[in-house]
């Protein structure tokens, strides 16, 4: 046999078994992704129960079990913003048993925290947004002001001055009461909470004046008359309250900020299993059956794709950082 025929059977058979380790591989991705899910997922909520983040976590995880055929508990994680959460996430083991339900919030936090232990854009994989939901500002029943001009006068002229609380620092909510100190030439004091729950259990009681939470946490007991809604933060008004105007409306032009919640995985998760779970979820909240339970919370409900989702959060991180090198908020 002369050396060029071997030559020729050796690059042969090299190439038949880089072309059965590629088989191989491909049937190993396949079975690994039949095998998934095997045991149940966690849905981790940065924030205490009772809030917008975790009623939307419950409302998915309700559907998505049935679905995968395995249970999928919520994990509630709160702290630093809804940082601690999201930390825990990034660092987790990347099988696509521990999920993150993210928020605006977590893009805000990006510019707002000098140092924070992940990174939000590089550590998470979108998977896809369950909902929008508007920000409003309220205040007890009992407080004399009935619209934002009656609020702004009289939060003037306290002494001390009126209080809000937001649901941590670096928040959607902390940065919409920053501006709106910046637009109305008030002082507020400025109080974090480590959720929705705690915050407007202390609304209810009277610790704190008012809040720019989303609808969800608030909307009932806007509707039992315990708490009254002023204006709206997003550009147009909701549907959850149509009678209630935006705060550009009320004299605040280009105030348009709303809270989005989504889902995402630690960055290195199999893309078999991403992509399994993105088509689950969005199927689920393009469902009617969703929709008309986000329509009870005043959300409004996405299920985008991965891709769309990740350009969201590039856009508003940008967004975002100019806000808060406005606002000059910056968190150690």
């Amino acid at each position: 046999m002369s050396n060029s025929t071997g030559a020729a059977r050796a690059m042969v058979r090299r190439v038949l078994l880089a072309s059965a380790a590629v088989a191989l591989c491909a049937v190993t991705g396949m079975a690994h992704a039949q095998a998934w899910p095997s045991k149940p997922l966690n849905l981790v909520v940065p924030f205490p129960p009772g809030g917008t983040t975790d009623v939307l976590a419950r409302a998915l995880a309700e559907r998505l079990g049935p679905a995968l055929g395995q249970t999928v508990i919520v994990e509630n994680k709160p702290g630093a913003g809804a940082t601690l959460g999201a930390d825990m996430v990034a660092k987790a083991k990347p099988d696509g048993y521990t999920l993150l339900v993210g928020a605006v919030h977590h893009t805000i936090a990006t510019s707002v925290y000098k140092k924070l232990p992940y990174d939000f854009q590089k550590d998470l994989t979108p998977l896809t947004v369950i909902a929008m939901v508007p920000n409003v500002l309220v205040v007890n029943a009992v407080h004399p002001a009935k619209n934002v001009i009656d609020l702004v006068a009289q939060a003037k002229a306290a002494k001390p001055g009126f209080s809000y609380g937001s649901n941590g620092n670096g928040t959607a909510q902390h940065l919409i009461g920053t501006q709106f100190q910046g637009l109305t030439g008030t002082t507020l004091l400025h109080i974090p909470y480590k959720g929705s729950g705690p915050l407007t259990t202390d609304l209810l009681g009277g610790q704190v004046t008012m809040s720019f939470d989303t609808i969800t946490p608030v909307l009932p007991h806007i509707k039992a008359g315990k708490l009254r809604a002023l204006a709206v933060t997003t550009g147009k008004r909701s549907s959850a309250l149509p009678e209630v105007p935006t705060l550009a409306e009320s004299g605040l032009q280009g105030f348009d900020i709303g809270t989005w919640f989504g889902v995402l995985a630690p960055a290195a998760t199999p893309k078999e299993i991403t992509a399994r779970l993105s088509d689950e979820m969005a199927r689920i909240i393009r469902s009617p059956e969703f929709k008309k339970r986000m329509d009870e919370i005043g959300a409004e409900p996405v299920g985008n794709t991965p891709d769309q989702m990740a350009r969201q959060i590039k856009d508003e991180t940008d967004k975002f950082a100019r806000l808060v090198k406005q606002a000059n908020v910056v968190i150690e």
